[in-house]
Order: C-alpha cells, then structure tokens, then sequence
C-alpha cells in the first residue's frame, strides 16, 4: 500500500497525448502570474490554436500548478478542431521553498544551446529569489538539480512529499498495465481475457483506482473520447475479475475549485470591475477556465435562459480579447525593457542612453535587466555582472531624481528589506506623514491590486495604516 497521506492517483498522467515540439523557443521565463500564451499548430489536423505555456512553477505561490505538473497536465492544450491533447515541450523551472527544492528540465528536443539553458535558469532564478522573504534560505537556488526527463523530476517532487520510489514504480506499471489492456482490448475479447488471466492478482483495488483518475483526468480536459474508452474496459476488466467496487464518482466530475471560484468572480463582476478583476485572476484564466465557461452557458442554454447564455457569451469573448490584450502588452514591456539594455551595454556612455530613454525604466526593464546580472553572476562574467550593476544603480538614481520628494519616500518604504524596516522609517520621517500622504498610498494600493499585484497592493496599505495611525 502506498503512503495513506498522498493519494498517489492524483499525478496519474492523462491518457495518452501526442506532444508538440520545439513549441516555445527562446526559453523564455513565464510563471504563474504571467503564463505566456502561444501560437501553435495542431500535430493531428494542422489547425492552429492558442495555448497558454507556464515555464515555473512555485510549489508555495502556485499549488494548482504544482497539482497539474504532476498530473501530467502542465502545459497541456487541446485542438479545438479534432480534440487532440497535445503536450507542449517547454523548459520547467520547479521551486519549492519550504523543502529548498530547485528543481529544472530542459527538454532535448528544444535543442536549447548551453548559454540559452543558462540563461533560463539564471532568469528563473532571479524571479524567485524576487518573491522570497528578506531571511529566507537561498544557497539551494544557486544549484539546481537538472534532470533529463520530466518524469524524473516529477518523481524528485514525490519522493519529497513522501512518496517512496516502491510506490511510484508499482504505480507505473499499473499504467503500463491498462495501456497494455487497452490494446488488447482493441483485438478482441479472447486477447483481453488471456491478459487479464496473465495478470490478474495485479487488477485490484489500487488498479482500479488508477483506471479511474485516469478517465477524471481525461474528462478534466474534455477529452470523453478516452473517458468512454477506458470506462468501457474498466466494466469490462470488472466483469472479468469480479471487481464490485462502484466508478460512478469519478474525479474530474466537478471543475477545480479555483477554477469554478475564478468563472464564478467574473460572471458577478460589474463591466467596471472587470479588467482589474482579469489582471488579479489572469494565473487561473486557461484552457480549464474557458471550458468551465462554456459549460456554464450550455447549463443556461438547456435551462432555457437565453438571456443568460448570451450575456455568458459575451462576457467570454470580453475575457479572452482582454486577457490576449494583457499578454501582448506584458511581452511588449519586456522586448522595450531588453533593446533598451543592449543601448545601455552597446555603448560607453550608459547614463546618457538612460537618460534619453528615462521613460522607459520601468518595473520591466528592471526586471529584465535583474535577470540578466543573476545570468551573469552565475555564468562567472565577472565583467558582464559589473557593468550590469553600474546600468542598475544609474536607472535607480534616474528614475528616484524624477519622482517627487513624497514618492521618493515611498520607494524607499518599498525598498526596505523587512517590514520592520520600513515601519522604522516611517517613524524617523514625520514630516512626511500627512493625510495626503496616507491617502495616495490607498491610491496606489489600488493601482497596484487594478494591475494584479496584489502583494504590492497590500504592503502599500499596510504602510497607509501604519501612517495613519502615526496622525494621532
């Protein structure tokens, strides 16, 4: 029997997917909050669809992904036009802080050159090291385990959880198992029955638990071609064994929670509300979210309430021109960040390209100029690394001259390693603490939660509440 506190069933991997390679180029970063959505082709029909592509995955931050990775769902899309599942080769950066897990897989077929590799992990890298608290243990990040397969690495995060490698292959070869069942199946009841007598002490309990998250999972993705086949040789196989056991409550009967909780937030949200409500929810708005949608407007349709199917209509086509919206905008704020990078590194004289482009040093140009130094600093150019921490300190000190004293005071709260910090500096500034001042921090705050940065959102109105409490 496997660990009673890990339903190992839960990372079957969905039956069977036909990948699609060398589908995101370039390895380019992308975590939860900003999974970047690509062009493809559909390796079956040839018909083009958009998918959403996710490169890390943060145990702590992301759950959701963490269950999807190891349910063989990550990076996964569906055609449209034919139904065919494909999985998309992508490069994974896994991070998990509470078990100093920094776990990476480049797949071979991106035929990514070492620099290229580098470069992903040392851009991955520096985006975690970004959210982790002042204190926090950061030498496991500075060595990642690479792996050569995702199953490998996938099997890394069980054996963390708990999960023994005794489990973990006797649950493969349940897998191999039914794959091998359903071919027999295919040939004929007298091949079928000879397999199960081959194996039959091996059909129990657990294997048919495993039968049956598989049909959920391929129900979770719409694909019911391969639900109703392997629900048809599950009451077959249990015909033959004399297995009793009930197949009615299959996982992947009920939506995932945050999913159905994100459809049910947008459909309440006024027009007004809508965008900022996209921006903070944009982690969950994927392939599963449309699907949940739509079944909301066939629920309303067979229900007889078109009014309601076409406001759901609607709305769909709202949400997904402006989730593409955001996506494109996000990649143009990058590109604009890394060409005005290479001006600051083509020439002599960086401080003058800054100043000429101050408009553009933005939170993208410091994130992407923060993702080369961590590059740098791990690939051992020394020289590189330098330079990029004299281009960071000069756009700090452009950017701080053009703001005003009040948010000048408010970058450096926001710079402070603790909260502790900042509250301090509060304390050793009372001159600045005015009800203007608290007010344009709740204004901020809101700005912050409109654009889906929540965090920040929430340490601006934490400073506002300190501050107003210092009026008193």
């Amino acid at each position: 029997m496997h660990d009673p506190c890990y339903n190992i069933n839960d990372w079957l991997p969905v039956a069977p997917v036909r990948p699609a390679r060398t589908i995101l180029k370039g390895l380019r970063v992308t975590s939860g909050p900003s999974s970047q959505a690509i062009q493809l082709t559909c390796p079956s029909c040839r018909a083009p669809l958009r998918a959403s592509v996710v490169t890390i995955v943060d145990a702590a931050q992301h759950p959701e992904l963490k269950a999807r990775l190891i349910a063989g769902q990550l990076n996964l899309a569906m055609c449209p036009s034919c139904g065919m599942a494909i999985m998309i080769s992508a490069p994974l950066f896994y991070h998990d802080a509470a078990k100093q897990l920094a776990l990476v897989h480049i797949p071979q077929q991106l035929n990514a050159r070492q620099d290229e590799q580098e470069r992903f992990i040392g851009d991955a890298t520096s985006l975690i090291m970004r959210t982790l608290p002042p204190n926090a243990p950061r030498g496991y990040l500075l060595a990642p385990r690479r792996f050569l397969t995702l199953n490998s690495l996938i099997d890394a995060i069980l054996e963390a959880d708990g999960v023994s490698r005794e489990t973990i292959e006797a649950q493969r070869q349940r897998i191999d198992l039914i794959g091998r069942l359903a071919e027999a199946a295919e040939r004929g009841d007298d091949a079928l029955a000879a397999l199960v007598d081959q194996h039959r002490d091996e059909i129990n309990d657990e294997f048919f638990a495993t039968i049956d998250a598989f049909i959920g999972a391929s129900r979770q993705i719409g694909r019911d071609d391969s639900a109703q086949v392997l629900l048809a040789l599950r009451r077959r196989l249990a015909e033959l064994v004399g297995f009793t056991g009930e197949g009615d409550a299959l996982p992947g009967d009920t939506p995932d929670i945050a999913t159905a909780e994100a459809v049910d937030r947008l459909i309440a949200a006024s027009d007004s509300e809508l965008e900022a409500m996209i921006a903070e929810l944009r982690p969950v708005i994927d392939y599963s979210f449309f699907e949940e949608w739509t079944a909301r407007i066939d629920q309303a349709e067979q229900a007889g309430d078109r009014v309601t199917a076409e406001r759901l209509t609607a709305r769909r086509s709202v949400i997904l021109s402006t989730v593409e919206r955001m996506d494109r905008e996000a990649q143009e704020l990058f590109d604009a960040g890394a060409n005005l990078l290479r001006k600051a590194l083509d020439t002599a004289d960086s401080e003058r390209v800054l100043r000429e482009h101050s408009d553009q040093i933005n939170e993208a140009f410091m994130l992407v100029l923060q993702s080369n130094l961590a590059a740098a600093e791990r690939s051992g150019q020394v020289h590189l690394a330098e330079r990029l921490r004299a281009i960071e300190h000069l756009a700090t000190r452009i950017v701080e001259e053009s703001l005003s004293p009040e948010d000048r005071f408010i970058s450096q709260l926001l710079q402070a390693e603790t909260p502790q910090d900042a509250t301090k500096l509060l304390r050793q500034n009372p001159t600045m603490i005015t009800p203007a001042f608290v007010k344009h921090l709740n204004e901020l705050a809101d700005q912050m939660d409109q654009n889906g940065r929540k965090p920040a959102g929430d340490r601006l109105r934490q400073l506002a509440r300190e501050a107003g409490v210092m009026l008193f």
